[in-house]
């Protein structure tokens, strides 16, 4: 886990409404709120291209980031992000804040590992399928993982890892699991392709044709 720290300025917005935004657009600004932790909401503005800027980040969706507003410095983390729907350009932001002793929730990413020595890829040729790309966690804020990992290197041909596989660390929860096992979702799989079976009906092939020779 890397130890970045992302810090964004921000100013409390008092101009509201569709006009109000699209001026601070123009200016390379743009609206964003912030909440949470018994505060009232307040509206705030950010710069467009610095906050553009961190997303490039994987790390900056799952990371408690330091906002200071008008001086004063808020912790808290993205919840929410409005993009435009033809341009290259956001358009607003959620930001909620974060208490030291409060447990939040994020969904964080799953980085897969091991895939290209997995038994059922190495031997048997299989494909591996993703059915989660991140998994949604229950922690303290000093607690919140930049990411979790998936690792693949024992599946076999048809096996799947599922969320109580995953290694999580100390006082993260997987909100999932916390609703049953009937909630112990697979993350990944490896399933047969074409070459898989037909190297498994070669190998039967050659296995019958040896017996027939006995």
């Amino acid at each position: 886990m890397s130890e970045v720290n992302f810090n964004l300025t921000a100013e409390v917005r008092s101009d509201k409404g569709k006009g109000a935004s699209r001026r601070l657009r123009r200016t390379g600004k743009m609206p964003a709120i912030l909440y949470g932790t018994g505060q009232e909401p307040t509206s705030i503005v950010v710069d467009h291209d610095k906050l553009m800027h961190n997303l490039e980040h994987e790390a900056f969706y799952s990371h408690v980031l330091t906002i200071t507003v008008d001086g004063k410095e808020e912790s808290a983390v993205l919840k929410d992000l409005q993009r435009h729907p033809a341009k290259n350009q956001l358009i607003h932001a959620d930001f909620q804040r974060v208490s030291a002793n409060e447990k939040l929730r994020m969904h964080v990413p799953l980085h897969f590992i091991g895939e290209d020595i997995a038994p059922g890829v190495k031997i048997g040729s299989g494909l591996v399928t993703h059915t989660l790309t991140d998994v949604e966690v229950l922690c303290l804020p000093k607690d919140l993982p930049e990411y979790i990992e998936a690792d693949l290197s024992r599946l076999e041909l048809g096996q799947s890892l599922h969320l109580s596989e995953l290694i999580v660390p100390e006082g993260v929860e997987l909100v999932e699991l916390m609703h049953g096992a009937g909630h112990d979702l697979p993350v990944a799989q490896i399933q047969a392709t074409r070459a898989s079976v037909k190297g498994g009906a070669g190998e039967e092939a050659e296995d019958e044709g040896e017996e027939a020779a006995e």
